[in-house]
């Protein structure tokens, strides 16, 4: 009879020191793991207390609290009769671990650290915890009181050591203990391996808790790590692992073992499309922001351009989803949405996510008589009349006439627009306080409006940003204005991506507004419109999008400065390249492409100053240039035109024009 073995893994949706919450979910999917028939459930990294606690690991209360849970799930027998891989802090010898903990029947069996902690992107892990750095090691634990009354010992084994049951052998995160006889490894933190794929959980999902099961053959295994050549290796393997040994049993050979159980079948592994994943994520990401905040619900400035409407059909995405887990009976959501909705009356529930956005969602155009268009002023009233949103549609040429008196009465000096005969600065200082205006009008509305609107409970409605990663990246945005908010979905999203997605929801969600958002120039509209003049995003960059897209790519990714970032471009850019499929690159001549590369640097370095007050964004994209949790630059640079870098690129511009001046003649 074959070794048939059930074993269980779970996405939690853990809050960073919410701590009793946490525990909760941990033990729902214990329960779960269990009436699915798992003997072994692995939980995500740092469950107890939240990955992202971050520096607050730096803190003993973390590690307090940690032990405090876990004597809590120890003590609780209805988790019993299942090997249970937790994710937790522990301090060792006061240094700090990132931990699993493997427990059975109430009792530790092996605290293990991790080895290889991750350190780039976004993850900072060595910032907070050491890498365990003695493989097939292993010392004793000093228990803390309250668990050695639990544990009945005050030590347990802590380090690099494996799980033997009657009839296999369990690791954590390395794959070379498979030398030593181990069969299943568990790995919160994710690992590359071969092989099929049995089962996958939601990437997106409004569940507190989602357990995964598979059953697996453990013959299978031996059969296939039989057939290829490792048993030599094996055999002559030092990589010998101390055993810590326990009766429990993963699987069972009784004869009247459920016929029913079999293994798992392979299946072909789900990807999301980047439309999708703009849709799933925000939405869902923006749901759980919104009911843990206690906030009232989202309001968005809506200018009727691609990156607004990004932002607000991603909110109307998010009502979408909940509206879906509100039909799926998901008591979370339902209570949820009769909290939040405050709908027409005592635990009644919206019917579409237009009704449900009309509750939680609020828009409001800001427009100005001479700079706004008639274009944008319908399609931000069409766009909002399609997903339901409560829209406010003003002019606020009065506080702008009165804001730009105070300059007039105190300087006797009245600034001008470009278009008017003004200068650079007056042009810019004109465009910033309509900017301004907009942020300070933005939240004044988002203070008053629940009140205003006669909804129970009142409180106050939460800013949505809408600057997208490339206008961060230039700088092209008005420090306070409307891209300062209390969170923006789409802060790391380009441009490109944006408008497939607005193509996808048109499509998907039945929103035919969304074509002219797609057909529409992009404009800030702070300047007057005249009969030859309507100001253009790309003409005011120096850029297209697409652009900046790859000097995002290039700066972060792969670490190009000024001078390497020309020397690369030279070439993807170049007017002799050959065009092959899917090359959209633009052509240019070296000197032009030492002008944008110059350009693009001189306004990334003047500009940093304001990734220092973005507004926190979804995290969807590795060029980021959130200053404060992923782009760790300085904000303050030498004047990059006379710097070496740039004298660098002019000294390799002219060497490549004499070389092609020499070939021509």
């Amino acid at each position: 009879m074959p070794h048939l073995v059930t074993v269980a893994t779970c996405n939690l949706n853990q809050w960073v020191l919410d701590w009793e919450g946490n525990l909760s979910r941990i033990i729902e999917s214990i329960h779960k793991a269990k009436a699915a028939g798992a003997r072994l459930r692995v939980g995500p990294e740092l469950e107890i207390c939240g990955y992202s606690s971050l520096d607050h690991f730096h803190e003993l209360d973390v590690y307090t609290h940690s032990m405090e849970m876990l004597r809590r799930l120890l003590l609780d027998k209805s988790c019993h009769d299942i090997i249970i891989d937790v994710g937790m802090p522990v301090l060792h010898r006061n240094v700090r671990y990132n931990c699993r903990v493997i427990c059975l029947n109430g009792k530790i069996l092996l605290i293990r650290p991790k080895m290889w902690l991750a350190n780039d992107g976004n993850y900072r892990e060595m910032r907070h915890f050491t890498p365990w750095m003695r493989p097939r090691e292993t010392e004793l634990f000093h228990l803390p009181k309250m668990l050695a009354e639990v544990q009945g010992e005050t030590h347990v084994l802590f380090g690099d050591a494996v799980i033997s049951t009657p009839e296999t052998c369990i690791g954590a995160e390395t794959c070379d203990m498979a030398l030593d006889g181990v069969e299943i490894f568990t790995n919160s933190s994710g690992s590359h391996l071969n092989g099929d794929i049995v089962a996958q959980g939601s990437q997106f999902s409004l569940n507190d808790v989602e357990v995964v099961t598979a059953t697996v053959d453990l013959d299978e295994v031996r059969s296939y790590r039989a057939a290829i050549s490792r048993g030599l290796q094996a055999a002559t393997s030092n990589a010998k692992y101390k055993r810590i040994e326990t009766p429990f049993e993963l699987s069972s050979e009784d004869e009247d073992m459920d016929v029913g159980v079999a293994p798992t079948l392979p299946i072909q592994p789900r990807f999301h499309s980047v439309e999708e994943e703009i849709a799933l994520c925000g939405g869902c990401y923006l749901w759980d922001y919104l009911r843990r905040s206690g906030a009232a619900g989202y309001l968005v400035p809506l200018s009727g351009g691609i990156d607004s409407c990004a932002t607000a059909v991603i909110v109307y995405s998010m009502c979408r989803i909940v509206m879906q887990a509100v039909r799926e009976g998901n008591q979370q959501v339902i209570e949820d949405v009769k909290r939040i909705a405050r709908y027409k009356g005592e635990g009644v529930l919206p019917n579409t996510p237009q009704e449900l956005c009309n509750q939680v969602f609020t828009t409001i155009y800001m427009g100005m008589k001479k700079q706004s268009s008639r274009e944008t002023r319908q399609r931000a009233r069409d766009l909002s009349d399609a997903i339901g949103s409560y829209h406010v549609n003003i002019d606020i040429d009065e506080v702008y006439e009165a804001q730009k008196k105070l300059i007039i009465n105190a300087l006797n000096f009245e600034p001008k627009f470009k278009v008017e005969g003004g200068t650079v600065q007056e042009n810019l200082t004109l465009q910033c306080l309509q900017a301004r205006i907009r942020m300070v009008t933005a939240y004044e509305f988002g203070q008053i409006l629940p009140t205003a609107r006669g909804r129970p409970g009142g409180g106050s409605l939460l800013i949505l940003g809408s600057a997208n990663v490339g206008e961060s990246l230039r700088g092209y945005l008005t420090k306070y204005d409307c891209s300062s908010a209390d969170i923006n979905p789409i802060g790391s999203i380009d441009k490109a991506d944006l408008k497939r997605f607005i193509a996808w929801a048109e499509k998907n969600f039945d929103l035919p507004c969304l074509h002219d958002f797609l057909t529409a120039v992009p404009t800030a509209e702070l300047e007057p419109i005249t009969e030859n003049y309507v100001q253009s995003d790309e003409a005011d960059m120096g850029m297209t999008y697409q652009e900046l897209t790859i000097f995002g790519r290039l700066r972060k990714l792969n670490k190009l400065g000024p001078f390497a970032m020309f020397q690369r471009l030279v070439h993807d850019w170049s007017l002799d390249r050959e065009k092959v499929p899917g090359d959209d690159a633009p052509f240019y001549t070296p000197r032009e492409v030492a002008d944008k590369v110059k350009k693009f640097f001189h306004f990334y370095a003047i500009n940093r100053h304001k990734m220092t007050t973005l507004t926190p964004a979804l995290h969807c994209n590795d060029y980021s240039p959130d200053d404060n949790r992923f782009d760790l630059r300085p904000f303050l640079y030498p004047p990059f035109w006379k710097s070496w870098s740039f004298k660098r690129i002019d000294m390799e511009l002219e060497r490549i024009e004499r070389k092609r001046a020499a070939k021509k003649a």
